[in-house]
């Protein structure tokens, strides 16, 4: 196995990848690693040296014979390329906070398009929400920005009164969509469902006007565009 000199495997961040019981490695820009992952940009602006690790780490180089047994090439490229692409991207602390930052600010946004503040009927300005999430001491996490805004708004009201309008919307999803939407239903307020005899799933539930597109746009692509809704009373 070789090594490579300490000062080229320090502050690696690395897509790695599992395959045929062997783990291989590839230090990356994990930004733009992502972007190429979800076919957004050029594999030139990912790599940081051609170098193929068994353990990054440790310093530990794939051998040769490996690399052709599995990825069934030579090419350094293109088995990085497949690392990437199948491989688990680590992301830095600090792309991770930047992240969480951008999905903070979604969230003010949201709230600041779909809310009001009761005293006074009006919308609540981006700064005075800014404040509110400060002084609530809110934290934002990785989950969906729809299963953590209940818990946003419970931790908001004490220090900044909200009131959102309500939607209730039903839900008709075909049989071969029914089981696996249904994680997606139970995320909300559910108020009735009713399994059909065709396997079928009619259900209603009552959400937030301001997760109401965020609702229609899992649903939609979890059945394909195939769930029949309207809102109710």
């Amino acid at each position: 196995m070789q090594r490579v000199h300490d000062k080229e495997k320090t502050k690696l961040t690395v897509a790695r990848l599992k395959k045929d019981g062997e783990n291989f490695e590839v230090s990356v820009d994990s930004e733009a690693a992502i972007r190429f992952k979800k076919g957004l940009g050029d594999f030139s602006e990912v790599l940081k040296n051609e170098n193929i690790w068994a353990n990054a780490k440790k310093g530990q180089l794939a051998s040769e014979k490996k690399l052709r047994a599995v990825f069934k090439t030579d090419d350094k490229i293109e088995i990085a390329k497949t690392i990437v692409k199948e491989g688990e991207i680590q992301l830095t602390a600090e792309y991770r906070a930047k992240q969480l930052e951008e999905k903070k600010k979604r969230i003010i946004e949201t709230i600041h398009r779909n809310a009001i503040d009761p005293r006074t009927n009006a919308a609540i300005p981006i700064t005075r929400l800014e404040n509110a999430f400060k002084e609530a001491k809110v934290r934002i996490d990785e989950r969906p920005i729809d299963q953590q805004m209940q818990d946003i708004i419970n931790k908001l009201r004490p220090v900044l009164p909200i009131r959102f309008e309500i939607k209730k919307i039903q839900a008709v999803i075909p049989a071969q969509y029914a089981v696996k939407s249904y994680h997606i239903l139970k995320t909300y307020k559910i108020l009735e469902e009713e399994w059909q005899n065709d396997g079928s799933l009619k259900v209603s539930i009552e959400l937030p006007s301001a997760m109401q597109n965020d609702f229609f746009d899992k649903i939609n692509s979890a059945t394909h565009g195939s769930v029949e809704t309207k809102e109710i009373k």
